[in-house]
């Protein structure tokens, strides 16, 4: 029901899984194998997958931390994204990306959750996308030194408030790894 015209497909969107962003992460095994998990599912299915990589100083492209976790493997006719900003849309190809494929719905997997992930939520409902947040596959490290609750309770709140997100004519929501079907 997405608002874009002429986008009835579904794309995953894989953000962040870098070794700098998740060596610290909450369940960070755990959210790999999902991801993995959805990932298979989606190329099982012919659904596109596409990879969204952060750099900036602390990330400087190339380097180890910049590198996607070793269990994370892109296929090399998977998209990728070069991102600067947390909003996976904000001066990058991938709106033209997703327009290309014809993409009007996305899930959403990968890292951080407080920043990125929820970016990239917000960014892509605006701009008229269908948008699902996988519930078990995205992450965050522990920042309660600055103030932040918990990782675990970052998370939890992140899936609570997008299973109740609404917009007029989108359809946005979580759903669990076990649920995925496309």
């Amino acid at each position: 029901m997405t608002t874009l015209t002429d986008r009835p497909n579904t794309a995953v969107l894989v953000i962040d899984m870098q070794n700098g962003v998740v060596a610290a992460a909450h369940r960070r095994d755990d959210v790999v194998q999902n991801i993995n998990t959805v990932i298979g599912k989606a190329r099982a299915a012919d659904v596109p997958v596409l990879w969204v990589q952060h750099s900036d100083t602390d990330l400087p492209r190339g380097s180890e931390p910049w590198a996607y976790v070793p269990e994370l493997v892109r296929a090399e006719d998977e998209h990728l994204v070069h991102k600067k900003y947390p909003d996976s849309f904000e001066d990058t190809d991938l709106e033209s990306a997703l327009a290309e494929r014809r993409v009007g719905r996305l899930l959403i997997t990968g890292a951080s959750t407080d920043v990125c992930i929820r970016a990239t939520l917000h960014g892509a409902v605006v701009r008229g996308y269908d948008t699902t947040l996988v519930a078990d596959a995205h992450t965050t490290e522990d920042l309660t030194k600055y103030g932040a609750p918990p990782a675990d309770q970052v998370i939890a709140h992140t899936n609570l408030y997008w299973t109740w997100h609404t917009a007029p004519g989108r359809e946005n929501g979580t759903v669990e790894t076990a649920d995925i079907a496309f």
